[in-house]
């Protein structure tokens, strides 16, 4: 073997090896435990960051080290093709986004492969590819036919330039993103899937069937479902609608959790596109003006918490149900229609968000709850005004004097007696709007046809396939000028109609992507015996930033496959490791706009502990302002390109930095002197290894003291490795790796017997440890010294065994000291009492050098550790 490190012909050699021998092709095997192991699919944007590099080395590692623990292991790779960016990015270039998006998915499976990432590619699966969306439709048809999927019209953010919905996202300050045109909110038809009909299951699974996941993400995900026990209730009332008849029924449904302070109500607020409130602005412009107001601006929970609430009395009143009194309804900005029944009664007195409405509108408060030793402010908000825990009920007439339990209790069978309310559990949880007035996704498989309304596209028909070569020009979505989709048949009448030019949101693409590469070449079945052997997944891993609701819906999706009889489990992820952000460096100033500099670009002074002092451009001289940490990124110039670092350092030395700096769950900034220090750890590798190859093998029956304690270092070691990489502790891993090395480096033999032996047995060793997280360099001196031919190919050699014979101790090292001064070493019984240490270290050679023939005074033992003799 070559005496330097050279990582790029390393690099090259192995994955010419293992291209050429298909190695990491995996089968169904039953006579193996399989485990299957997948990082969360990328987004095909052009080139890998760090954070890819980071996730998907903590798969290879553990795939690597399963695989030698005898484990048929699956880690497949694929693309989550479909999407806005790519639009975008056709906008801006002028190209077809499938053009745009094969370019990146052929330049980024290139840099996997060149990290060296042990993929099975035969499995490899792109949203955008026909073979793979088609089962998207056939599944969504399914649906359509057991009511899980329908039609009904739904409020969305319309940007009138681009003749685009916007999702929540793309409004900012009430403008779209892109165009910076006012935002409308509009009616239009799209199609849901009832997810609700799964909350209660989605939410008992996460705490009964999710043992491996988080709890921060389990709490994340139990949040988002959002289950309230409260109080359906009516406000009756005798508002009617332009032909006469009572809106509603003469009922406006509200829910409240507080059914407790029902007699503290002083108004109701509805949405703006509540039936009342649209009744209301026919004959009242200015409320008319408010309400094509309140459509401006994003419709998350978010904008709405952080919005100004604001409001306008529609001079229209509902009917308390138990006071029988008047009480104004007004139009809320904060009310949304899409929740619950788009109204909401007003407590201001008990209600921190109704109390800051009523005083700004000067609306009546009432105290109906006390809670001892406090006094009610009707100027100022106290926490105290909403407790539940300490709460009793007073100012409400027959449901006085209770807690919150009884006083819902009393006031729910009230209401029933009227026949104006009942007990109920609501969700936060809204079902799954998927279309998206988009072109570049997966076609909604329907028909509009002028006689039959939508019709299902005939299961023989599918794929609807996608025109690949429209180019976006930012006037609404492509395909509603293409007559060659558009055209179609009736498939009931055989008259002339239209296809749906609606896609489906890029979240049905992720949600079971999974599932598609265990049978990824099955043409006739969604999913087959593939996924019946790798199902569920062992292991996922991803960013937290998908915590919510990729995996909300991939959870949904799987139990309406089980209930189709597609698959057998409930849950489709067995453990989720979110793994941590890489972070880097800021610097910007303002001009018109941020403006940021790559930190080569800048004169950067730091103290004595590397912390920023400040920052000047090399351009101008000029200071520029320091950010701080923050997460890598193009538009902050502070990324780090892995095709370069790959390059000048290598691939391993890339993971091995990765791993060793900080745990997978925890953020990782990055450091340029830790990189180089991995560097030169992997070339202190090979130089051990090459130092080793020059000698030949000696052999041996039995191990010397010297051999003895190494085999005894190195297994220990070992034993902690293999402890970290079962809980995927991968920086420990790595620094036990480096412990082995130091104690390789610091071995002298002087003759020992079996000294070779040990060495080329702790060599081996560290080569298998280090193998999972750098695999290159590895496998060059797994080949070069011969450990192939013995152990087999490093690939499935087996997993080193910790020695229990090599950690026991015959004898034990102790330091010798003379007046307190180290003079050497000694050995005693490892069983050996003080007086028997005593006689070995006045007995012993280096106290004979030392001691000056002088008789000791008194002599000290340490335990474990040093003898000093007082002379």
């Amino acid at each position: 073997m070559q005496d330097k490190y050279n990582h790029l012909e390393v690099e090259q050699a192995a994955q010419a090896d293992w291209t050429a021998r298909d190695a990491y092709r995996v089968v169904e095997d039953p006579r193996k435990k399989k485990f299957y192991a997948c990082s969360m699919l990328p987004y095909p944007s052009g080139k890998l960051h760090m954070g890819h590099v980071r996730n998907y080395t903590i798969n290879d590692m553990l795939t690597r080290y399963l695989r030698m623990n005898g484990y048929n292991v699956l880690m497949p790779m694929g693309w989550d093709a479909f999407g806005l960016p790519a639009e975008n990015a056709a906008l801006k270039n002028k190209v077809p986004p499938a053009k745009w998006t094969y370019e990146n998915i052929a330049y980024m499976k290139k840099q996997m492969q060149a990290m060296g990432l042990a993929i099975d590619w035969s499995r490899e699966v792109a949203t955008c590819d026909p073979s793979y969306y088609k089962w998207n439709q056939w599944l969504f048809l399914k649906m359509l036919e057991k009511g899980i999927a329908y039609r009904k019209t739904q409020i969305v953010n319309w940007d009138p330039v681009d003749m685009t919905v916007l999702a929540n996202e793309q409004v900012i300050d009430g403008k779209g993103w892109r165009t910076g045109a006012v935002v409308e909110k509009r009616e239009i038809p799209g199609y849901y899937l009832k997810i609700t009909d799964y909350a209660q299951e989605l939410l008992d699974h996460v705490q009964h069937k999710l043992p491996g996941w988080p709890e921060r993400v389990k709490l994340m995900q139990e949040n988002w479902i959002g289950r309230s026990e409260g109080v359906r209730f009516a406000f009756p009332h005798t508002i009617k609608d332009d032909s006469g008849e009572l809106i509603g029924g003469g009922r406006m449904y509200v829910f409240t959790t507080r059914a407790d302070t029902i007699m503290g109500v002083t108004f109701a607020a509805v949405a703006p596109e509540h039936p009342i409130a649209q009744q209301a602005a026919k004959t009242n412009p200015g409320l008319a003006q408010f309400i094509e107001d309140c459509k401006k601006g994003g419709t998350t929970e978010a904008e709405l918490a952080l919005r100004e609430k604001e409001g306008m009395d529609t001079g229209l009143t509902v009917i308390h149900p138990f006071t029988n009194e008047e009480v104004p309804v007004w139009v809320g900005n904060y009310v949304l229609m899409t929740y619950g029944d788009g109204a909401v009664m007003g407590v201001p007195g008990h209600d921190e968000r109704d109390f800051e409405f009523a005083m700004k509108y000067r609306l009546p408060i009432m105290q109906v709850i006390h809670v001892e030793g406090e006094r009610y402010d009707y100027k100022e908000w106290h926490d105290w005004y909403a407790d539940k825990e300490r709460g009793v009920t007073i100012n409400s007439d027959i449901f006085s004097g209770f807690g919150y339990k009884e006083a819902v209790e009393a006031v729910a069978h009230k209401l029933a007696e009227k026949g104006l309310g009942e007990k109920k559990v609501t969700w936060r949880l809204r079902d799954w709007g998927i279309s998206r007035q988009r072109y570049w996704g997966t076609p909604i498989p329907i028909i509009h046809c002028d006689e039959h309304g939508a019709v299902p596209v005939p299961e023989k028909d599918l794929p609807v396939v996608l025109p690949q070569d429209c180019v976006p020009d930012g006037s609404g979505n492509p395909l509603n000028k293409r007559e060659d989709f558009l055209q179609c048949s009736c498939p009931i009448c055989g008259k002339p109609a239209r296809r749906e030019t609606d896609t489906m949101d890029t979240f049905v693409d992720s949600s079971w992507y999974f599932m598609r590469y265990c049978d990824r070449t099955n043409d006739q079945k969604m999913v087959a015996e593939g996924t019946q052997y790798w199902m569920p997944m062992d292991q996922y891993i991803g960013g937290i930033e998908h915590a919510i609701l990729h995996l909300l819906y991939a959870r949904f999706w799987t139990k309406v496959m089980r209930d189709m009889g597609l698959v057998k489990i409930d849950e489709p992820f067995t453990k989720l490791l979110t793994q941590g952000m890489v972070l880097n460096e800021a610097f910007y100033r303002v001009d018109t706009g941020k403006h940021y500099y790559w930190a080569h670009e800048l004169d950067i002074e730091r103290d004595e502990h590397a912390k920023v002092i400040s920052a000047k451009s090399k351009a101008d001289g000029q200071p520029v302002t320091y950010e701080g940490w923050t997460t890598m990124s193009k538009s902050k110039n502070n990324g780090v390109d892995p095709q370069d670092l790959i390059e000048k350092y290598g691939a391993d030395t890339a993971r091995l930095y990765t791993m060793f700096t900080a745990p997978p769950e925890a953020t990782l900034e990055w450091n340029d002197a830790a990189l180089e220090g991995s560097y030169r750890f992997l070339r202190r590798v090979w130089a051990f290894g090459h130092k080793l190859s020059q000698s030949a093998p000696v052999g041996a029956t039995a191990f010397g003291k010297q051999a003895q304690a190494l085999r005894r270092e190195i297994h220990t070691v070992l034993r902690q490795v293999d402890y970290d990489y079962q809980r995927m502790q991968y920086n420990t891993v790595v620094s036990g790796a480096m412990k082995m090395l130091n104690a390789l480096e610091d071995f002298k033999a002087h003759g020992d017997a079996g000294a070779d032996m040990a060495l080329r047995e702790g060599f081996g060793i560290l080569l298998r440890v280090l193998y999972p997280v750098t695999p290159h360099v590895a496998h060059a001196q797994w080949q070069a010294l011969g450990y192939a031919a013995a152990h087999g190919d490093l690939l499935d050699a087996p997993w080193p065994r910790v020695d229990e014979d090599a950690l026991k101790q015959d004898e034990i090292e102790l330091v010798l000291q003379v007046n307190g001064k180290h003079r050497g070493s000694i050995f005693v019984p490892a069983g050996a009492d003080k007086g028997e240490i005593e006689k070995i270290a006045v007995a012993s050679e280096p106290f004979a050098k030392h001691g000056g023939g002088a008789t000791p005074k008194k002599v000290i033992v340490v335990p474990g550790r040093l003898v000093n003799v007082v002379i």
